[in-house]
């Protein structure tokens, strides 16, 4: 039999275990871009846990587990933390009110989290992390009996554990032309072996100083944090009810407006037209926009002098992470948004975002960051877009957590996904159908990326070395170059057709104003005849380029 106290030193080895072996666990990610990186979403999701637990002395093993899975489904980083926190919520279902456990009960405890975990994951794939813990789950219960220690079984579970990790690249065949095995699953081994170390001869592994948290903590929160270089001081926003009679046509409106401003936006359907413009003269800009109907809403911001009040906030107290304070739900409406770069977070902010997580690609939030969002936006019902594929379950984890407001997650996978599916947001329809539409909408944009290769790798028969520049198309890697502003043309190339309308190219903080306006150049060149092509500069890291395209 175990206790609190026993299950909290097992999950403090098996947390110090995975920080030990990160960097390993990372080296097995097949896929040369750089991303959130499996061993350290996992590691930082068990650092949570040990936070929580290190000073608690109570011996029940209930009241133990409670506090293990709460704090991991708060620091959940990515999808591989995610489920790590739902397997742990098993043993916080299954071993609620025990003051003590057998191992029995551990594994059927662990049996819960199996089936939780495989229930929030929409198309499970064998070959992964759900491998791994269900059949270390399954080899467990096949041996498990009062007459076994809590020891002999785990060391059970471990043994099927390992031998179902040896399996996966026979399930996914992307893992064995790359000779690895999943990652997350190594990620889980690692965790139930340093609890093995525990339960079998009471040692707890030693924690190995990492620099990973300092690292994640050291994003500042991208809602108040401002770009000096301020071009033009309106943020004007409006929305135009279209007058049928009037046959001119929007592209109009947009031309005209790049001519007075930058940052344009401008999406319309048959009913409305929405306007987004950093201009000089907010005036000119409505005085065009009635060309087209009547005014329904009107914004204007003055974005230099919030430029000069966060400063001076800024510099009364910036802390190293900026703390989102609650607020009551007193609006209709609120959106949240993840993103990285100081450009892409302000243009969120303009385009009706209460609160940006500062996050991304290789950067993933964790759950509680998200949730600290949707709790500082002041509405009933809030929308949040993660804008990454791998941030989408940790948001979905916020919705049992907040009871005050309706959460609805929007799960966008890119930065143009997001930026779409909140240009189409309609008011005048209800929130379940808002999300419907919002998602239709994404459906109608095409995400470029242009990024560096993070590691060696191999995709079909063509090599590719760390450090190349690679692109993406739609999430698929399919280009190669020399330099970035190279791989952006040939991107563009495959993803601009005959019936694409909009163009939007977003350079990070790596691409000078030189590479970006000969980029521009090129593609204005060869499209601007037939398409609007625009330029923004996100600051964003890691990506070079992203292109969106309408």
């Amino acid at each position: 039999m175990i206790n609190g106290q026993d299950l909290k030193q097992a999950v403090i080895s098996g947390s110090n275990n995975i920080s030990t072996q990160k960097a390993r666990i990372n080296d097995l990610n097949i896929f040369p871009v750089p991303d959130g990186d499996t061993g350290t979403n996992m590691s930082m999701t068990t650092v949570a846990a040990v936070k929580a637990i290190k000073d608690d002395e109570n011996t029940s093993i209930g009241e133990v587990a409670k506090v293990i899975a709460s704090a991991m489904l708060r620091g959940a980083r990515g999808n591989s933390g995610v489920i790590l926190s739902l397997l742990f919520r098993g043993f916080s279902d299954g071993l609620k009110d025990k003051e003590e456990a057998t191992g029995k009960d551990l594994v059927e405890a662990l049996g819960l989290g199996v089936d939780a975990a495989y229930k929030a994951v929409m198309k499970p794939t064998e070959g992964t992390i759900l491998t791994v813990a269900r059949l270390g789950y399954e080899g467990g219960l096949a041996v498990c009996n009062d007459d076994l220690s809590v020891a002999q079984v785990w060391d059970i579970v471990c043994q099927s554990a390992e031998e179902a990790l040896q399996q996966t690249p026979e399930l996914l065949p992307v893992l064995k032309r790359a000779g690895v095995v999943d990652a997350g699953g190594k990620g889980l081994l690692s965790i139930f072996q340093g609890m093995l170390s525990y339960f079998k001869d009471g040692v707890v592994i030693p924690y190995e100083q990492q620099n990973t948290q300092e690292e994640i903590d050291s994003f500042a929160s991208a809602a108040a944090e401002f770009d000096d270089d301020i071009t033009f001081t309106y943020c004007t926003e409006f929305i135009v009810g279209r007058d049928n009679e009037i046959a001119t046509d929007p592209n109009e409106l947009r031309l005209f407006l790049e001519t007075i401003g930058d940052c344009v936006v401008v999406v319309n359907d048959d009913e409305i037209i929405k306007v987004h413009v950093h201009t000089e003269q907010p005036g000119d800009a409505l005085k065009k926009g009635l060309e087209f109907g009547q005014l329904l809403t009107v914004k204007v911001e003055n974005m230099k002098e919030q430029h000069k009040q966060a400063k001076e906030n800024n510099t009364q107290a910036k802390p190293k992470k900026k703390k989102l304070e609650p607020c009551e739900p007193v609006e209709e409406i609120g959106f949240v948004a993840v993103a990285a770069g100081e450009g892409i977070s302000n243009l969120f902010t303009d385009l009706g975002c209460s609160n940006v997580v500062s996050g991304g690609q290789s950067m993933n939030p964790s759950t509680d960051d998200i949730y600290e969002a949707i709790m500082a936006t002041p509405a009933k019902t809030v929308m949040v877009l993660p804008n990454n594929k791998n941030i989408i379950m940790a948001a979905e984890q916020t919705i049992p957590m907040v009871e005050d407001r309706n959460v609805i997650i929007i799960p966008t996978r890119t930065i143009p996904q997001g930026m779409t599916a909140l240009l189409s947001y309609d008011p005048e329809l209800t929130p379940e159908s808002n999300k419907d539409m919002m998602l239709d909408a994404t459906k109608h944009v095409g995400t470029g990326q242009v990024t560096f290769a993070a590691r060696n790798s191999e995709f079909g028969h063509q090599k590719i070395k760390e450090g190349e520049i690679i692109a993406l198309e739609n999430g698929k890697l399919t280009i190669t170059e020399k330099t970035p502003v190279k791989a952006l043309v040939k991107l563009a190339k495959n993803m601009i057709t005959h019936d694409s309308s909009f163009v939007t190219v977003i350079y990070g903080e790596d691409v000078t104003e030189e590479e970006a306006s000969q980029a521009l150049e090129i593609l204005q060149d060869k499209y601007g005849s037939r398409v609007d092509i625009s330029l923004i500069n996100g600051g964003q890291p890691i990506y070079y380029f992203i292109l969106s395209v309408e």
